[in-house]
């Protein structure tokens, strides 16, 4: 690989997210790194990815930025900090400036290995206090205990931050590691508030399994136990807070989200579909091509709905039409009801509540000015409850059992529908998924949200015969209205 030309940091700051591999850099002991793969990239902040150091397989972490050199060190102390500590992280085997600005830090590469997030995926959504996933979260419980225990915190707590690698768990990412008691147990205060960042990552039906979770924790903090109610009340600030955060990322070029627009357009993918559906967003007129070769669900005078293939995938193209200039002009100053469903979409899923994925969202702009808008999201091809269930008979258990979470779900986290008719709730592998979000809301007060429930609740229980038993069986367990 030596002829491959050398790079340095000014190079792949310039580069942003797509820098040409593999491509090779000098280090300023004289040494050479070859990058072959990129793991994650911070475009002109920080690179990091499989490696080559002297003929070895290794984690390379390049620090390309203005403040590089702060989160190098910061790498290096956090890790030094964990092995000082005897909690398991990969083995730091190299940290040097690069030649020409810039630094790197190399660890052992760790193949094959899985991150604690992965390992949740493929559990897809277990129930609260399942016992596989009590047993997946306990090890990265345990290491979070002992880490504390030795007076250290780690500042960016979530999934994909904990390893396993043949059987054992470690923990990564030093940089967001700070040593705040140094060799002393870390006070109930500062830990508890640490716990709740990694709780919080899990959904908020599992806030009843907290105290289930704990002994996995004190296992490794030497039985030093937060107290439950202040921990619930911080996993709860620390939700609202991700929440928060993440449906901002929703709207701007980041890690997840590939995000343009000019003067006549706004767009906004999911950066993993981005490839995929890139011959679909070319151009408005390309995604209109697609709902004239899709199959029309719905073609009204506010909304046109198609069922498309791309690749052999079944897709959900969702257009929001202006019916006439009066309409048009009511809608120049707000948010397209594309853009609040693609918001309400991401909010949905973050809070475990099933609805189809929203991959893409397109704006028609005239500068500052909204016009139509079109909203691809995957399509979900199971029977609406209106024909699924029957009106005669209670549910079966699985449908039952579904229906009452959904709508303990919403209810706890004070979201409404707007048009809680039977055909928007469709039935899917066991789940009950919320589809046609143009009204969804979540409410900052408990009364305006009771007020929005109980118009919900009328609007489910009117889709079947007044007296009949699905009706009767739901009126006594919904949450009142």
């Amino acid at each position: 690989m030596t002829h491959l030309p050398l790079t340095d940091a000014s190079a792949l700051r310039a580069a942003g997210r797509q820098p040409r591999l593999p491509f090779r850099v000098l280090l300023a002991d004289g040494g050479e790194l070859l990058m072959l793969r990129l793991l994650r990239v911070l475009p002109g902040k920080r690179l990091v990815g499989e490696a080559e150091l002297n003929g070895s397989k290794v984690l390379a972490k390049l620090f390309i930025g203005q403040r590089g050199e702060r989160h190098w060190q910061q790498e290096r102390t956090g890790l030094a900090a964990l092995a000082g500590a005897g909690v398991p992280t990969p083995a730091l085997l190299a940290a040097t400036a690069l030649a020409g600005g810039g630094y790197a830090l190399m660890t052992d590469f760790l193949d094959p290995a899985e991150s604690l997030a992965e390992s949740w995926e493929r559990l897809a959504g277990p129930a609260p206090g399942d016992g596989q996933a009590l047993a997946l979260l306990a090890p990265a419980l345990t290491l979070l205990g002992r880490l504390h225990a030795a007076g250290l915190v780690q500042q960016d707590l979530h999934l994909g931050n904990f390893l396993r690698h043949e059987d054992t768990w470690l923990l990564i990412d030093g940089d967001a590691v700070r040593v705040v008691c140094p060799g002393q147990r870390l006070p109930l205060t500062p830990a508890s508030a640490n716990l709740a960042i990694l709780l919080a990552q899990l959904p908020a039906a599992w806030d009843g399994q907290v105290a289930a979770l704990l002994p996995a924790y004190a296992a490794g903090a030497s039985d030093s136990l937060p107290d439950l109610p202040a921990l619930s009340e911080q996993i709860r600030r620390v939700r609202a807070w991700r929440l928060k955060d993440f449906l901002v990322k929703t709207l701007r070029e980041c890690t997840l989200f590939a995000v343009d627009q000019s003067a006549t357009r706004f767009r906004a993918v999911v950066r993993r579909e981005v490839e995929a559906l890139a011959e679909v967003l070319r151009s408005r007129e390309s995604v209109d091509r697609a709902i004239s070769a899709g199959t029309i669900l719905k073609d009204g005078g506010t909304t046109t709905v198609a069922r498309v293939v791309i690749d052999g995938r079944a897709l959900l193209i969702k257009r929001y039409n202006l019916k006439s200039l009066r309409h048009a002009l009511s809608r120049l100053w707000r948010p397209s009801r594309g853009w609040h469903s693609w918001r309400e979409g991401h909010r949905l899923r973050f809070l475990g509540i099933a609805t189809p994925a929203p991959l893409a969202l397109i704006e028609e702009r005239c500068g500052p000015l909204r016009r139509r808008a079109w909203l691809v999201s995957e399509f979900c091809p199971g029977p609406n409850l209106l024909r699924h269930l029957s009106a005669d008979r209670v549910p079966p258990d699985e449908e039952a059992t579904a229906i009452l979470d959904l709508f303990a779900a919403l209810h706890r986290n004070r979201i409404s529908h707007g048009d809680l008719k039977a055909t928007n709730l469709l039935w899917e592998h066991g789940r009950v998924v919320v589809i046609d979000l143009d009204g969804v809301v979540q409410h900052r007060s408990a009364a305006a949200h009771a007020r929005a429930w109980r118009r919900d609740r009328a609007r489910l229980l009117r889709n079947w015969p007044t007296g009949s038993v699905l009706q009767r069986w739901l009126d006594e367990r919904l949450p009142a209205g």
